[in-house]
Parts: structure tokens; C-alpha cells; sequence
């Protein structure tokens, strides 16, 4: 099949970070089809047939979840009637989040692509939680979200079991990349100085974010300081020069562009506009 006549379907509104559904009782059979803006969980509890992604093909044995990349082309191929649910993560939620687990999980999540569980009464309840959160649609409710969604992938890697484990070096590397940001005390801001803390060349840590997110090795350090700088604004006291000392930035100047070009906002305008909901 020529790339340029997959469909690319959207099934959230322009205005949605995340959604959360049943899945459809009526699907049997889709055509092959990418997302291009979002990751989606797919969870059935119900269900026979075949999924395939890309160009692996699964047996649907339920209870099962299925991991689906913005970048992965996807159909069904049912048979009997399906039960799950539908999580739709797009990255502005991600970028929104400033929960670095929550990050970290769903990063240890994007090169799956099938997981078998065997206990699933925890599972069903919090997808249960996530879509009665989602048609409240409160001002609380992107907080409440964050917090069940970690929840479920945290029991999700707790009692999971890959029915194709990657084993892909790049991939390793682009996790072991993810662990070192979340671990360290100290914030470089500098591909090179953590290329070489994992003893690889930035052009192999580019490539391995490349393959897991399709982001540069500089797109994903820019997240991370920018979600670190955010923390910093909202829960301290700190000044915008310290902050910038703190995340590796020569001076403030150079900080507030850095940080504007990225968030859309300087980080005063930031703090200002957020210290009303705190």
C-alpha cells in the first residue's frame, strides 16, 4: 500500500488533550489507518480476532492492551462482540503534564506494542474512573486525569506480560536517555553531556529518539527542561536568573527566549497567569 493513501483519522475535537471511550461494540473489521497527532491505549477485555500494527499481527486474547504510535498504521479484524475502552493521549497533554513518572511511564509504554494481563479488575476500574473523570470536564479534572492515568499504567507494568518484547538497542537507549533526565540532580543543557554519560555519540541518542518518539535527542532534552523550569516557577521562589542558572542557561536573557520559543509564554507571564490556581 502506497504511505500517501493511508487514512488518517482523528477521533478527538481540535480543543482535546486526552479522551477516553468504550470501545465501540460495533467495530469489526477498519481499514488501515494512522493517527498522526495522538497515542492511543487500546484495552479490550472482550473480543476475538486479529490487530495488527505495522506489520505485526496479534491474536486478540483478552484481557489485553494494545500500544498504538501517532506514527503506526492499525485495523481490526473481529470477530464476536468487543468490550474496552479507548485512551487517546495526544502530546500537548504530555507537555502540559508535570509529572515526570507520568512522563517516564508512558515513555516505558511507546515501544510495546501488545501486553497480555492476567488480573484485570483494576484495570477495568480505573478505565471505568478515567471515563467518568473525562465526562465531568471540571477544572480539576486534567489534575484528576494525571493521577489515574499514572495509576493505571503503573498497575499496567506491575501485572503485564509483552507478547513481543523489543529488544531494540535504540530503544534501550532512549529509555536509559529518560532515567538519566529524571534521575539527575544536576540539569545540563546539552545532548553531548548526556550522549556521553551513557557512553554513546549524540548522533546514535538522536537516532534512538528518533526511532521511539520521532523527536530529536535536543526536542526531548527541550521538553524536559522546559517541564523542570515550569516546577521551578510554580513551586519556588526562585528568581527567573536562578531558575536559569539552575537549568544550565549562561543568563536570564537566554533563558526567557528558550523558554518562550518553547511554551508560547515568558516564564513571568507563566508564573503570573498560574499563580491563581495554586
Amino acid at each position: 500500500m502506497n504511505p500517501s493513501n493511508i487514512d488518517i483519522k482523528d477521533k478527538t475535537q481540535p480543543t482535546e488533550d486526552f479522551k477516553i471511550s468504550p470501545f465501540r461494540k460495533e467495530v469489526r473489521k477498519t481499514t488501515p489507518h494512522k493517527h498522526n497527532n495522538y497515542f492511543e491505549i487500546i484495552y479490550l477485555s472482550a473480543g476475538s480476532g486479529y490487530h495488527t500494527i505495522d506489520s505485526l499481527k496479534f491474536e486478540v486474547m483478552p484481557p489485553v492492551i494494545f500500544f498504538v504510535r501517532k506514527e503506526q498504521t492499525h485495523h481490526f479484524n473481529l470477530e464476536g462482540e468487543p468490550e474496552g475502552f479507548v485512551a487517546i493521549i495526544k502530546k500537548s497533554f504530555v507537555q502540559k503534564s508535570l509529572d515526570n513518572e507520568l512522563k517516564l511511564l508512558l515513555a516505558k509504554f511507546s515501544n510495546q506494542h501488545c501486553l497480555s494481563i492476567n488480573e484485570n479488575e483494576t484495570i477495568d476500574q480505573l478505565f471505568q474512573l478515567l471515563v467518568r473523570e473525562y465526562k465531568v470536564n471540571s477544572q480539576q479534572s486534567f489534575h484528576i486525569i494525571e493521577g489515574l492515568l499514572k495509576a493505571l499504567l503503573a498497575k499496567i507494568l506491575d501485572i503485564a506480560k509483552p507478547v513481543i518484547r523489543s529488544s531494540e538497542h535504540r530503544s534501550d537507549l532512549y529509555q536509559s536517555f529518560l532515567e538519566l533526565l529524571q534521575a539527575g540532580t544536576v540539569v545540563k543543557n546539552s545532548v553531548q553531556f548526556y550522549a556521553e554519560q551513557l557512553n554513546t555519540s549524540p548522533q546514535n541518542l538522536n537516532a534512538a529518539c528518533r526511532k521511539a518518539v520521532d523527536q530529536s535527542s535536543a526536542e526531548v532534552l527541550a521538553e524536559f527542561i522546559t517541564s523542570e523550569a515550569k516546577r521551578l516557577l510554580l513551586y519556588t521562589n526562585n528568581t527567573v536568573s536562578q531558575i536559569a542558572l539552575t537549568l544550565d542557561f549562561i543568563d536570564a536573557s537566554h533563558f526567557i527566549k528558550y523558554f518562550k520559543r518553547i511554551a508560547g509564554i515568558t516564564p513571568q507571564s507563566f508564573r503570573l497567569a498560574n499563580e491563581q490556581d495554586l
